[in-house]
């Protein structure tokens, strides 16, 4: 193990995990909960053939709340992932999280 996977808390070997507050997993679980019950109410109303503005409306509700939830991982992930690996010298972590941020603002 290098002397940098031994520092960081997040990186262990070549799988590396995030490590939130319980509060924060719950709370991240709870909205994909809510979400995964609004696709599975999508998909209803597409197999009861409910007018198509409506479904669609749906959908948009289903992708603000996906967006939402990327929002406070990013938050969450900016205040202790990436500033944990920036404490222990890893500065490519920036370039990391300037992929994702425009991968999620494409």
């Amino acid at each position: 193990m290098s002397e940098k996977e031994e520092s960081c808390p997040v990186c262990q070997g070549d799988e590396r995990k995030s490590h939130h507050s319980e509060k924060t997993v719950r709370e991240l679980i709870n909205r994909m909960n809510r979400i995964e019950g609004q696709i599975r109410g999508i998909k209803g109303m597409i197999e009861r053939h409910v007018y198509c503005d409506d479904v669609l409306n749906q959908i948009a509700s289903a992708q603000s709340a996906l967006h939402g939830v990327s929002k406070l991982l990013l938050e969450r992930h900016m205040k202790s992932c990436v500033v944990e690996q920036l404490e222990a010298g890893d500065t490519q972590v920036i370039d990391e999280v300037l992929q994702t941020i425009f991968r999620i603002i494409r």
